[in-house]
């Protein structure tokens, strides 16, 4: 029973998941789409669940440890998605649970991988539930439950520091970390309210606006449309898209910071925004002139358009489309899908290694450089002028050793079950990044819908290894971890 506190955790979030429910029930009453007996069956059995749960591990109410914190991390992710999938499972009894399980990963890591078709045809109410999905994902259902939970007292420091990405983690906004955790939601909740009205002021309905405004700012390509952004083909729609999206990949923690001093100083003083800002642009101009010397778009206007909404979207690993990218020449999508591994700021709803070890990486192979040459010279990396510890230099090379390692080993796995090489390796780095579409059998047309259930579940396992940063899952299945 010593990991009796993390289960009595589990129960309250899984308690606060059920209510998530009652956000799209409530539309479904509004919209009369059909769907409202979906939902009392959903919440009624993840309630019970719940409550269940929760009174066998009452009287384990206590601060958790470090290792609690990864434990809980862990389940929720892996836990959460089970429940997730009763809405669809309810409403579709034709989808296997194989598939909405990996429908719902996929929302949660915001990946924005999908296997449904026909998307269009669905109730709103189950469009909104995989967005919602999505936006919750975005910010952290840990960073949530310590915002609004706070009398718990189970160590908010410890879940904070398991779940929120990035290789310095240590370092808060605010002196208390419940604090923290509400002052991300609420920059996380206004900038979703902006985006929601420039997505109808660009001539989307209410509902589209509030469907892809919760979905971009969480950095997860669900659509209510099979068409995805192709569906408007309105070069507005995509510039309101690409600003959002951008905002959405730089660190949350500067957003926050900028608020709170009313000045732009903070995004200046950003160790990662500005190198985010220029690999992005560039990225954007070298595809757009490389799609124009190839011949695929007429005109420098219309190359830069779908050059720009296509480039950000996979740089910032939304996985938004307004164009079958992976037809175009060979080395655009393989770059957008290079730069998507690293360009997204840590802190934000992104995924990928973060720029942030990009950089380090960068300075790391610098220093060493000049030891090469100079072997009793004392160069400590720098970030943002300040020198940081050797240790955080050796996480980040473990970490981008373990990425690589787990990248190979899950292509392999899917070579071996029968999938093609380029589709099995985009696949693997579009759900390790939690990008979404990749090329060839997974590319931007298509679904992964034709997938088997063997790789439909390695692809599963690889977006929570992605989302959760690898070490948290790693550290749980160590036999390490289990000795007393």
């Amino acid at each position: 029973m010593r990991f009796a506190p993390v289960l009595h955790v589990l129960s309250l979030v899984i308690l606060l998941f059920a209510g998530c429910m009652l956000i799209p029930l409530g539309y479904s009453f509004f919209s009369q789409d059909g769907a409202q007996h979906v939902y009392d069956k959903a919440i009624a059995a993840t309630a019970l669940a719940g409550g269940l749960l929760w009174i066998a591990t009452r009287r384990a109410k206590r601060e958790l440890q470090i290792r609690h914190g990864f434990l809980l991390v862990a389940l929720i992710w892996s836990v959460l998605p089970a429940f997730a999938t009763l809405p669809l499972l309810l409403y579709l009894p034709q989808l296997s649970f194989t598939d909405a399980y990996f429908e719902a990963v996929s929302g949660l890591t915001t990946t924005g991988a999908t296997v449904l078709s026909g998307i269009d045809g669905l109730p709103p109410s189950i469009n909104l539930w995989r967005g919602l999905l999505v936006w919750i994902g975005g910010m952290g259902i840990i960073v949530l439950t310590v915002a609004i939970l706070p009398l718990l007292g189970v160590g908010g420091a410890q879940l904070y520091k398991a779940e929120t990405p990035g290789p310095m983690k240590d370092s808060k906004l605010t002196p208390r970390i419940t604090e923290t955790a509400k002052g991300l939601w609420l920059v996380y909740f206004a900038i979703s309210a902006l985006c929601l009205l420039a997505y109808r002021w660009a001539g989307m309905d209410w509902f589209d606006a509030l469907m892809h405004a919760i979905t971009t700012m969480g950095l997860g390509a669900f659509s209510s449309h099979d068409a995805s952004f192709a569906y408007w083909n309105s070069p507005r729609v995509e510039g309101v898209a690409v600003v959002f999206m951008l905002v959405a990949a730089i660190n949350f923690g500067t957003h926050f910071l900028a608020w709170r001093k009313l000045s732009l100083r903070p995004y200046r003083a950003d160790p990662e925004a500005g190198l985010f800002a220029a690999i992005t642009l560039a990225s954007i101009f070298g595809i757009a002139f490389f799609l124009l010397a190839y011949g695929v778009y007429p005109d420098w206007t219309t190359a830069l358009r779908f050059a720009a909404f296509n480039v950000v979207s996979i740089a910032t690993t939304t996985g938004y489309s307004s164009a079958d990218f992976s037809q175009w020449p060979v080395f655009a999508p393989l770059w957008m899908l290079f730069v998507g591994s690293f360009v997204s700021c840590s802190g934000s709803t992104g995924g990928g290694l973060k720029m942030i070890r990009g950089v380090v990486l960068f300075k790391q192979l610098f220093r060493e450089l000049q030891r090469s040459i100079h072997p009793r010279l004392y160069n400590p990396v720098k970030i943002g002028g300040h020198p940081i510890e050797n240790k955080v230099v050796f996480a980040v090379l473990a970490f981008v050793f373990l990425y690589v390692t787990c990248i190979a080993l899950m292509t392999l796995l899917l070579t071996a079950s029968g999938m093609d090489v380029l589709s099995a390796f985009s696949a693997v780095v579009a759900c390790i990044n939690n990008t979404g579409p990749g090329l060839g059998q997974v590319g931007p047309a298509s679904t992964y819908a034709a997938l088997s259930d063997f790789q439909i579940w390695v692809c599963s396992l690889t977006m929570l290894l992605g989302r959760l940063e690898i070490f948290t899952l790693l550290v749980v299945l160590s036999p390490a971890f289990w000795r007393r």
